[in-house]
């Protein structure tokens, strides 16, 4: 099942290779040296702006995701460089505010707009001129949402693993956030999974590497799987819709509008960097996308806000 380094279908560019790192730990380490990769720390994975320390971010989402899809790949002997490659990068296209800034983002631009589609666009352009990776980490990153099709079981795994894990920690920080209640789960789904936050994981976990190795292909099916998607479909009903936790959303939605408007309408003041489509749009779509929270919340502030105005003495 393991895609071979050595096979790789290489990069747009050629380029010399590396004495001692195979291409998908080059593609690793140039995906963790970002600068995108770096903002994910401020950026929100689904509970905007708290005030408490431990709720995740799109960052220690990815880590978690890079955690669980290296652990099943090498459970099942899958190429353990390329699945950290991919799962490092799938989310650095995501817009400030999480899936609410996306949601404005896909409405408001001419063609729409998908993190993913917009991860593959910071790899490829926007990061330093694009990065140069190799084909199967591009194909994981545009192809990493659970609609997609992998190329590699590598993508696979990673597609697999990024529903695990959000699943998991967003049930975890609704608890932790008071939107949830411990024993308020799904009885059903917890009788397969388990009930706690890591015998949940670790079920799903040897589920998928002893079933993908029956399978011969990255697979988790059955109950287990049900369970997962009842699991999904109770966040949907109690934390990622209306629930308080959601409730500064529309505020953040009219903050990623109002700047995408303004930079559509002042392509002047887009950073040079982003300077690599002559389209106002697309320059708007690309700035905007790239802020972290806080730094979409200064540039509001600093654009729309009204100064105190005291008269000089």
């Amino acid at each position: 099942m393991a895609t071979l380094a050595r096979d790789t279908r290489g990069r747009t560019r050629p380029e010399p290779e590396c004495p001692v790192r195979t291409p998908f730990q080059r593609d690793r380490d140039r995906i963790i040296h970002s600068k995108a990769f770096r903002r994910l720390k401020d950026k929100t994975q689904v509970f905007i702006a708290p005030e408490a320390d431990h709720f995740r971010t799109r960052l220690t989402h990815t880590l978690e995701v890079c955690q669980i899809a290296r652990t099943i790949a090498r459970g099942i002997g899958l190429n353990e460089d390329l699945t950290e490659a991919i799962a490092l990068g799938h989310d650095l296209g995501h817009t400030p505010f999480g899936h609410a800034g996306e949601e404005v983002l896909n409405r408001v631009h001419p063609g729409g707009f998908s993190h993913n589609e917009q991860s593959l666009r910071v790899v490829d352009v926007l990061e330093a001129g694009g990065l140069n990776l190799t084909w199967e980490v591009r194909d994981g990153i545009l192809n990493h949402p659970w609609r997609g099709s992998p190329a590699t079981e590598e993508g696979r795994c990673v597609q697999l693993a990024d529903r695990i894990a959000y699943v998991n920690h967003d049930i975890d920080d609704a608890v932790r956030g008071g939107i949830l209640k411990g024993d308020e789960l799904p009885k059903d789904a917890v009788e397969v999974l388990g009930d706690t936050h890591g015998k949940r994981i670790n079920t799903l976990v040897i589920a998928a590497i002893e079933q993908s190795l029956e399978m011969g292909r990255v697979m988790l099916r059955g109950e287990i799987l049900e369970a997962l998607d009842r699991l999904r479909s109770f966040l949907f009903e109690r934390v990622y819709v209306d629930s308080a936790a959601k409730k500064e959303e529309e505020k953040a939605k009219g903050v990623v509008e109002s700047l995408y408007r303004y930079y559509v309408l002042h392509p002047g003041e887009v950073p040079l960097s982003y300077d690599v489509d002559p389209g106002p749009e697309v320059r708007a779509c690309d700035y905007v996308a790239g802020m972290t929270d806080r730094f979409a919340i200064a540039q509001y502030n600093k654009l729309f806000v009204p100064r105190t105005w005291k008269l000089d003495q």
